[in-house]
């Protein structure tokens, strides 16, 4: 069996070849068509009698109309804990699988009259350090004491009686699986009589604990991230290698099965769709503590050992690096970004813990920061959060220039027009502010609730001891983030008017409106001059990322504003998520030369083609900015080509690139490794291609599964090399 890997150097093999048979018959879809299908087979013998369409159907349950949404929730819960297919695997180390094709919709896998009962919840990063801590027993008891304070409203009973419920229904579960390994997989079963109920005594029994209870809450249909995963364990790791109670091999297998169990929804034929095709299972590694002490530690090679020799995606990977970061951490993390797939990305600790505690985060919640599912930053196991997107270049194109209108404004100078444009982005701020503000309350100023979530809000902080959900304001920390997208965009434009318009005076404001307006029809030579004579943002060109520095002052400058007089953290950020794509069709031809239906700029990253300086050009442009007034982040998306990162030089020049990047001032960056020759072919033979993974925007994803504008988008943004 050869993975795929995107450079000349083949992945190492470490792992037995039984392990990596499992991984490859995973990548390949053989869980993934069995999730969809529930045709399930335990024991060599075929189980399909408990589901309907990937999902339970509650339409005998008597009197379910009736019911109100909590029991609704406690009632499908309960029936997915007894009816979900049990799936062993031949000599699986891990055992626990979320076995209903709905949830990999974001749907708590249950219909009634073949209707979805409730969405689910992703973008937050559970508290599985709890569970390994005290064990859901500890959790249990927790909400029996809370239930039986005195002066608990009905709406707070019912939430506690919810998570105990759902406790009740896991212990259901647990015990189906309990029943399924007894005499196939007694290793599994003795670690399962204690986890994840109890807390784990062994680093075996704790990875069974974190994967059994994550792959529950995704059962559930939702969507958690996982976090720092090395520090979680990595204490148990160390007792037992150095007790002799296991092996680095043993641990590496382990560590190995953990993320090949994680990749069961990969289907063998799926159909293409956008770039969202994996489920926010983020691994956050290394870092300090709170009392400085980087933590890198055996279980942070392990875990990148794992990434490097199987090309599984479905973890993303993020370094939490600083000024203490073993080199050869580094080195490792650089070994495994040359194989390809966009797995592994670096945090600047520093500046993140500023980002926080100009929030007001204490520095016992900051240390223990990871991320959302992408690369947002949240306290994990303790935040409610939400980011809300913005096209900041159709704000400057439509309400700020007016462009393809008849009575356009006319600006007399650049900062007339900067102006105009912050006070408008002010006013769609206040917009966004208000809008979240009437979202997560309601009119007598009371959390409001979506839905129930009781899988989530047992593992969440706070739940349990107010007593309301994790949608109902239960969690620690509320947060709120508008994202500004198209930042590139809007800063290329406003330099291309600056420039041009206002003082080189090459061409007056009239004729430019109209080119534009014309989506440059008729004015080619012109719009060549634009595109092509100019430097942009992401050039380190001062001149250009003046702008970019001033944009990203304003913008944190007003969201902090709204932050002060907010009952809740509201905070910058800014990305696109792909976005981009979907903005195309509906975006104005921009003063910088692109016209209508072009992908432009991701993130925080310049717009494609318009970097033609070199990768260390595009980091000194973003790096110019203070990216700790950003309290989730800002993303810098690197595409290399595989022949710039081969040999010792070429892991010297990634971990050069990595350590200049948080030197500078850094926040987020993610880089992968890909030949754009090789994405042709993946287009033309995708059967060739199925574990070909490639970053897509905080998240990974199998190229071949995309559509065909957002393959055009990771390819054109890969054009650039190193």
């Amino acid at each position: 069996m050869i993975f795929y890997g995107a450079g000349s150097v083949p992945r190492p093999i470490r792992l037995s070849q039984k392990t990596r048979r499992f991984a490859y018959e995973s990548l390949q879809g053989k869980y993934g068509d069995d999730t969809v299908t529930n045709d399930t087979v335990i024991n060599d013998t075929v189980i399909n009698d408990a589901v309907i369409n990937d999902a339970v159907h509650m339409d005998g349950y008597p009197d379910f109309e009736k019911l109100g949404d909590y029991d609704k929730y406690d009632a499908a819960i309960n029936e997915i804990a007894h009816k979900a297919p049990v799936r062993i695997c031949d000599g699986e180390l891990l055992s626990g699988a979320a076995t209903l094709g709905m949830a990999i919709y974001h749907r708590v896998p249950a219909k009634y009259k073949g209707e979805a009962l409730f969405w689910s919840v992703s973008h937050l990063t559970l508290d599985f350090a709890k569970v390994l801590r005290m064990g859901i027993n500890g959790i249990e008891k927790e909400a029996v004491q809370s239930l039986a304070r005195p002066g608990r409203t009905d709406d707070e009973k019912r939430v506690l009686q919810s998570i105990l419920n759902t406790v009740s229904a896991f212990r259901v579960w647990h015990g189906r699986y309990l029943n399924a390994v007894k005499d196939k997989l007694p290793e599994n079963y003795v670690n399962l009589l204690r986890v994840p109920f109890e807390p784990p005594v062994t680093f075996h029994q704790a990875m069974q604990s974190l994967w059994f209870t994550f792959a529950f809450v995704r059962l559930c249909g939702n969507w958690p991230g996982i976090g720092r995963i090395d520090e979680m364990v990595g204490g148990l790791l160390e007792s037992d290698l150095k007790n002799g109670v296991i092996t680095t091999d043993k641990a590496r297998e382990i560590v190995a099965h953990f993320f090949i169990k994680g990749c069961e929804w990969i289907r063998s034929s799926p159909c293409p769709s956008s770039g969202d095709a994996q489920h926010y299972q983020n691994l956050v590694l290394g870092g300090t503590d709170i009392n400085g002490n980087d933590i890198t530690n055996t279980m942070s090679y392990l875990v990148l050992e794992t990434a490097e020799e199987l090309p599984i995606g479905d973890f993303p990977i993020t370094v939490r690096q600083n000024a203490k970061t073993p080199h050869k951490f580094k080195e490792k993390a650089a070994e495994v970004i040359r194989h390809g797939g966009g797995v592994v990305a670096v945090y600047n600790e520093s500046v993140v813990y500023e980002a926080l505690y100009k929030l007001g985060y204490p520095k016992e919640e900051a240390v223990n920061f990871a991320n959302d599912g992408c690369w947002e930053v949240q306290i994990p196991g303790k935040t409610w959060f939400t980011y809300q997107s913005f096209d900041g270049l159709r704000l400057l194109l439509d309400d700020t220039l007016h462009i393809g209108e008849p009575n356009y404004p006319v600006y007399a100078s650049y900062d007339e027009l900067y102006t105009n444009y912050v006070n408008l982005l002010n006013k769609h701020i206040g917009q966004i502010w208000e809008e979240q503000k009437n979202s997560v309350f309601d009119k007598d100023g009371n959390f409001s609730e979506e839905c129930p979530c009781s899988a989530v809000s047992m593992l969440e902080e706070g739940c349990i001891d107010s007593g309301r959900s994790y949608l109902g304001g239960g969690a620690v920390y509320t947060v709120r983030s508008p994202h500004f997208g198209g930042m590139a965009d809007v800063v290329n434009s406003l330099y291309a008017i600056k420039t041009a318009v206002f003082e080189k005076k090459l061409i007056g404001y009239d004729d430019l409106m109209t080119s534009l307006g014309a989506n440059w029809e008729g004015y080619e030579t012109l719009r060549q001059y634009m595109r092509n004579r100019l430097t942009y943002y992401g050039n380190d060109s001062d001149n250009a990322d003046s702008i970019y520095v001033s944009l990203i002052n304003d913008f944190a400058k007003i969201c902090g504003v709204y932050n002060r007089n907010s009952p809740f953290i509201f905070t910058a950020g800014v990305s696109t998520f792909g976005r981009q794509i979907e903005w195309k069709d509906i975006r104005k031809a921009t003063p910088f030369g692109s016209e209508r239906g072009a992908i432009l700029a991701p993130n925080a990253s310049p717009t494609p083609g318009t970097d033609t300086a070199g990768v260390t050009a595009m980091i000194r442009s973003h790096c110019k900015a203070d990216l700790t007034l950003l309290g989730t982040g800002a993303a810098l998306d690197l595409a290399l080509h595989p022949s710039a990162v081969e040999g010792e030089s070429g892991k010297k020049a990634l971990i050069s690139l990595f350590d200049g990047f948080c030197e500078l001032g850094g926040f987020f960056m993610q880089a992968d490794v890909v030949d754009v020759k090789v994405l042709r072919d993946a287009q033309a033979h995708p059967e060739n291609y199925k574990s070909l993974s490639v970053r897509v925007s905080g998240w990974n994803a199998r190229f071949v599964t995309l559509d065909s504008e957002w393959q055009r988008m990771i390819m054109e943004k890969s054009e650039n090399r190193l």
